[in-house]
Parts: C-alpha cells; structure tokens; sequence
C-alpha cells in the first residue's frame, strides 16, 4: 500500500464533500502507483458529483493547478509521474463561478 501525506483540494473541495484535506492510503498493487492511475483512484473513490469539473478524459482539467510535493506536476512528468510514499498532492483550482 502506498500512503499519500496529503492530498489537498484548493478551490475543488465542493466536489469532494466540502472536504479540502484528506490523507489517502492506496490499495497495494504489482506496479508503482502514478499519477494517471492516482486521478482514476480518486474518481472512483472520492468524487462526489460532477467528475467533469474535475477531470477531463484521463488527466485534469484546464484551469485546475497540480502540484507535487510543491512542484509543479508539469516538472515532474505529469500523468507519468510515480508515487512515492509520503507524497503530498495538491489540486488549485483557478476557475471560479459566478
């Protein structure tokens, strides 16, 4: 298994139940968690409605930040990008409603 020291919602925690922090323990498996396969996990597990604000096809949508361990994800490989133990995630979203 593989423990996410945080995974943070900023700006996008209305599709998450209103929760911004959420420490994430994922399932063991053969191969290195990434981050294609992490955006899967989470809409499969923690996106409460309108996945589509969130996500578009298998990666984020424009508009949305992702940061790695405070990096830009853009640095660090993208969807490519493996997990480690401890990571911290963060999602920004920049597109706000009226």
């Amino acid at each position: 298994e593989l423990s996410l020291l945080g995974l943070h919602l900023g700006g996008a925690e209305l599709l998450f139940d209103g929760v911004k922090n959420h420490h994430v323990t994922l399932p063991g498996q053969s191969d290195p968690w990434d981050m294609k396969q992490l955006l899967a996990w989470i809409r499969g597990n923690m996106l409460k409605e309108r996945p589509e604000l969130f996500m578009q096809g298998d990666t984020v949508r424009p508009g949305i930040l992702v940061l790695i361990n405070d990096a830009d994800w853009e640095l660090m490989g993208e969807l490519e990008y493996q997990l480690q133990d401890q990571d911290n995630i963060v999602f920004i979203s920049t597109l706000h409603g009226g």
